[in-house]
């Protein structure tokens, strides 16, 4: 079954276009991470998706539902962690969890949520002595009360230390593991890694691409990184590398060869180093996300 879905999704705001006949699927049950530089339309595609914002065209739905017409069904499937959110500093951690559990009418233990995200200690504290970290476990346990079909996150790990990111990317795996559907945006890319199924990267309101890590490593075919240690400078065969085909960023330092290029021409690489040297050892590196995601952003670095 379908999560989300959408389709030919385009919202204009005055002369800016935030999001560009987007067409995009989710699958329930997956972990999806949608990756983008600031201002790409991350959280605008978020927010049509929960009707906090109409389209200009175009349609999204949520298990099938019509997020502009059918709206509060669709509220009642979904969880949301927004990139904004308001807290009552008045009010402690376990009020806030409770009025959630009121208002949707669950079941859920509020100091068990509370400990699930790391405030167990704290239950009892008013908000307004919260650190942003602390906001945002908070504002996590309060997405999660329910169990809800869909959990949206928007840039969940802003504020969190790394055992806070770490906490989050374990309830992110339990969430996923009792059948809930993850969408969450984020800038952090090692986040994205650690739990996603298949990321899409957003770029100036346009999807450039779906797919696993796996599948963009391929699709930019600088899959792994080859540190081939020599006895001696490559000479002439160095250009020979050059041309061979899915092969890049060929350079050499110190008897060193550096080469991107998919798995597949790893011995050719290699066998023609051989040609003029002995290769005495060999280093292999997964392309980082962090550069699968300058390739398709067109940054620099």
């Amino acid at each position: 079954m379908t999560a989300i879905e959408l389709d030919s999704l385009r919202k204009q705001f005055d002369d800016i276009v935030a999001l560009r006949d987007v067409d995009l699927t989710v699958q329930s049950g997956e972990v999806f991470g949608l990756l983008g530089p600031n201002g790409a339309g991350k959280s605008t595609m978020i927010d049509v998706v929960l009707d906090y914002v109409r389209p200009t065209a175009g349609t999204a739905t949520v298990f099938g539902l019509d997020a502009q017409q059918q709206t509060k069904a669709v509220h009642r499937r979904v969880g949301v962690l927004p990139d904004a959110y308001h807290l009552d500093g008045h009010l402690s951690a376990r009020t806030h969890v409770e009025f959630a559990i009121e208002s949707m009418d669950a079941d859920d233990d509020s100091d068990a949520l509370l400990d699930r995200v790391g405030l167990g200690s704290v239950t009892d504290r008013l908000v307004r002595g919260f650190s942003k970290g602390m906001e945002q476990r908070l504002a996590l346990a309060l997405a999660l009360v329910g169990e809800p079909e869909l959990l949206i996150l928007d840039e969940p790990s802003t504020g969190l230390d790394p055992n806070g990111a770490r906490r989050m990317r374990t309830i992110i795996h339990e969430e996923c593991d009792r059948g809930a559907t993850v969408f969450f945006s984020s800038h952090i890319l090692g986040q994205v890694q650690a739990v996603c199924d298949r990321v899409g990267i957003l770029v100036d309101g346009t999807v450039v691409a779906v797919d696993s890590i796996g599948g963009l490593q391929e699709t930019v075919g600088t899959a792994e990184t080859l540190r081939i240690t020599l006895d001696s400078q490559p000479g002439e065969t160095i250009e020979s590398v050059r041309q061979l085909p899915d092969v890049r960023n060929v350079s050499v330092s110190d008897g060193v060869v550096s080469v991107s290029c998919p798995a597949r021409q790893k011995v050719a690489v290699i066998d023609t180093l051989r040609q003029n040297a002995t290769v005495l050892d060999i280093e292999t590196r997964e392309v980082s996300l962090d550069e699968l995601f300058a390739t398709y952003t067109g940054a620099d670095g």
